[in-house]
């Protein structure tokens, strides 16, 4: 089995860049979220020469901070958006299939309370079309003892019974990159810290763009046959400076999120609810050993060269919903362990409601210049192959045929559960495919356990410093983990330890360490906290 290894995965492969960046591509891919991961992907596996490029970390935009769920959109029904709908239930079971371990089913409760609104007829009839898009069925309607039993600590007040149904959920970071190692076994590239700052033009046309290698400040030329704008959220930018047309207008959307701990909001599934104040699908789920509970939907006004970060008027929405819906609890800001914000690419139609916008995508190609914009994290895939047949005519010689492969290619069970905590084999393998067993084997002694209140390894946080091309400690904690969103002060408590990992795998000294810890703990109290804990410095 190979290695993980090159320019493009490694840190110490960015002497290398100067070589790669001069060869000749097919498509220079410019986003590392899952959509131009996507495209690197179903590009690298039919032959193309690919390149992705990213002037952050991998996922560090919204793909790191969406609210974690494949699903199909059940709240599209209700539009009449039946072909996005269909799609995304089919990708969400696409996934499920290719990604288990992953990507894992969710159930979700939703109570059928007297005055509220979904009814319970209109939501079984969504459900049932729902169910036969998937090509499956559920029973969906408890009564309201058996609801109680499965969601317990919901209101009670005019409970009716409730309605239980299945979609799935995803460590979406996690995701990219094991999309971004997919695509690496078929000879793609991906380079994170390179930035494009200027797009390159020969006889009108876009052939490629200048980027610089943010840590070392070396600018490279690099020409491709098609450029692949997959900024997401920032694509705006770029599209600037290829002087063309605007196209379709984007309209950044912010989600926030609020993250608790397991014991003070006890779940075994997803409760949804409509927000009592203008009835807005909110949830509440278990996830890596946490609860998220989100997500908001409103106009982002602030540059988006800075971190997305959760307002107060954010935090007290999503508090009155919990305290709405568990009322019992007496939930309150005090219980949250971390926040998160991130920006939807969403494409404006003019809705007045935020939460109407269409979810969907939108591609156009203009000058050698292939640009994508909306879309969803569930259907980064038919995003992607999209892109490619419109590609086609970019691409002379280039015949393969577009049709849909599994996202993943199947690996050896991992066969670790005598040393693994329960479910940590089929965890690992989803996350890792044929990495698992090498990332097992470099685990030093008392690795294979987990982080005290979450499912992570210890082992992973050495695996990605060796092999996931980390640059900065809030790569490792933010993204290849996801440690600095599950524990207070953004697990603080664990730094000594990973001071160790990163001395012994990223040759940091204690000056360099110092640095990063210091910069880390500031991202966290700034963008990963509560407002009032911005002001005060307390924390957890």
């Amino acid at each position: 089995m190979s290695t993980p290894g090159g320019a493009h995965w490694q840190p110490g492969g960015r002497k290398l860049l100067p070589d790669l960046l001069a060869r000749e591509w097919d498509l220079l891919i410019i986003g590392g979220g899952i959509t131009g991961a996507g495209i690197l992907l179903e590009a690298s596996r039919r032959g193309l020469k690919a390149l992705l490029v990213e002037q952050r970390d991998f996922a560090w935009g919204t793909s790191s901070r969406s609210s974690k769920l494949i699903h199909g959109g059940l709240r599209y029904l209700k539009e009449g958006r039946f072909r996005l709908t269909r799609e995304s239930v089919h990708e969400r079971e696409s996934l499920l299939r290719d990604a288990a371990g992953l990507v894992e089913p969710q159930s979700f409760a939703f109570g059928d309370y007297e005055g509220r609104k979904p009814g319970k007829r209109s939501m079984l009839f969504g459900l049932a079309i729902y169910d036969r898009m998937a090509g499956h069925s559920e029973r969906h309607y408890h009564s309201r003892d058996e609801f109680l039993a499965l969601a317990p600590h919901v209101a009670v007040e005019g409970l009716r019974g409730g309605i239980c149904y299945t979609d799935a959920r995803t460590d979406d970071a996690r995701l990219v990159l094991r999309v971004l190692q997919e695509a690496r076994q078929h000879g793609g590239m991906a380079v994170n810290y390179l930035a494009a700052d200027a797009l390159l033009r020969e006889e009108g046309r876009v052939s490629g763009a200048s980027l610089l290698d943010v840590p070392g400040g070396e600018r490279h030329a690099v020409r491709a046959k098609l450029t692949v704008n997959a900024c997401g959220a920032w694509s705006g930018g770029l599209l600037q400076t290829a002087g063309g047309k605007a196209g379709r207008r984007l309209r950044p959307l912010r989600g926030s999120h609020l993250v608790l701990p397991a014991w003070r909001l006890p779940l075994a599934q997803a409760v949804s609810l409509m927000h009592p104040r203008d009835g807005r699908p909110v949830f509440a789920y278990p996830w890596e050993g946490a609860v998220l509970a989100g997500t908001t939907d409103i106009d982002h006004r602030a540059g988006l060269n800075e971190e997305a970060a959760i307002t107060q008027e954010e935090v007290d929405y999503l508090i009155e919903a919990l305290r709405f819906q568990f009322p019992s609890l007496a939930l309150g800001e005090e219980d949250v362990i971390a926040t998160y914000a991130g920006v939807r690419p969403v494409i404006d139609s003019g809705q007045a409601d935020p939460s109407k916008e269409t979810r969907d995508h939108a591609l156009w190609l203009e000058d050698g210049l292939l640009t994508v914009m909306g879309g969803k994290l569930t259907t980064f895939r038919a995003i992607a192959m999209d892109a490619l047949r419109l590609a086609r005519p970019e691409l002379p010689g280039w015949t393969e045929k577009l049709e849909t492969r599994p996202i993943f290619a199947p690996t050896e069970e991992v066969r670790y559960s005598a040393v693994l905590p329960p479910g940590q084999a089929r965890r690992i393998g989803g996350r890792y495919g044929p990495w698992a067993q090498p990332l097992i084997h470099a685990a030093k002694a008392g690795e294979l356990e987990t982080v005290p209140g979450t499912e992570t390894l210890w082992a992973e946080l050495r695996w990605a410093a060796r092999h996931e091309s980390v640059q900065h400690l809030h790569d490792l904690m933010l993204r290849r983990t996801r440690l600095g969103i599950l524990l207070p002060q953004g697990g603080k408590r664990l730094l000594p330890r990973v001071q160790v990992i990163c001395a012994q795998e990223l040759g940091w000294d204690r000056q360099r360490w110092t640095a990063e810890a210091d910069a880390y703990l500031a991202l966290c109290k700034s963008h990963y906290s509560l407002p009032a804990e911005r002001d005060t410095g307390h924390h957890g």
